[in-house]
């Protein structure tokens, strides 16, 4: 599965390389970093699950409830064949009140994020997780680490830092392609 999904991902990135903006799924020790913080039984909401590196290790952690957010139709239906107890919307991340709303789900625990920086270009997307999270959840994203000294993602960071009281920042995870970082946000300024 490891060597199809790189295929896939390396297919999807030559058809729309600013949404895919990766070469191939995060490695197992990314996922676990990104994974982490969050507590077993929690409310999870996947952004950009991709073809589900993620969406495996948060199954692992045995949430109460899994909602993965996939733009890309037909990864959203190869996650709903891989993973039959994840909720799966083919949706754009930005509407994430709606589909929230739609399943009666409030205070999110954690947001993980398999997104690229570039979706957060807007400013409206820190907003959309904040206003989804309880005032306790998580919010995890990561960072490539060669390009995170970048002007573009240190201001995605700085954005970061200014609706999160608390991000912190993992080491490099070295075990992944290209190797990169974790950010954790906790406690949403509203």
């Amino acid at each position: 599965m490891p060597l199809r999904d790189t295929a896939r991902f390396l297919h999807e990135f030559a058809r729309d390389p600013l949404h895919t903006a990766a070469l191939a799924p995060s490695s197992p020790a990314l996922a676990r970093a990104m994974t982490d913080p969050v507590a077993p039984g929690a409310v999870v909401v996947e952004l950009g699950p991709g073809t589900g590196a993620f969406t495996r290790a948060l199954q692992d952690r045995e949430p109460a409830r899994h909602l993965a957010v996939e733009l890309n139709p037909r990864w959203a239906e190869l996650l709903r064949r891989r993973y039959p107890d994840v909720e799966v919307a083919p949706a754009d991340a930005r509407s994430l009140p709606a589909l929230l709303a739609e399943r009666g789900i409030t205070g999110v625990d954690a947001v993980v994020s398999g997104l690229p920086w570039i979706a957060y270009a807007d400013g409206t997307l820190h907003r959309v997780i904040m206003d989804a999270l309880a005032p306790t959840g998580v919010f995890t994203q990561f960072a490539y680490s060669a390009t995170r000294w970048a002007p573009p993602a240190r201001r995605r960071l700085a954005e970061l830092r200014a609706h999160f009281a608390q991000v912190d920042t993992t080491p490099v995870v070295w075990r992944n392609l290209p190797p990169a970082v974790v950010h954790r946000a906790r406690t949403p300024l509203r």
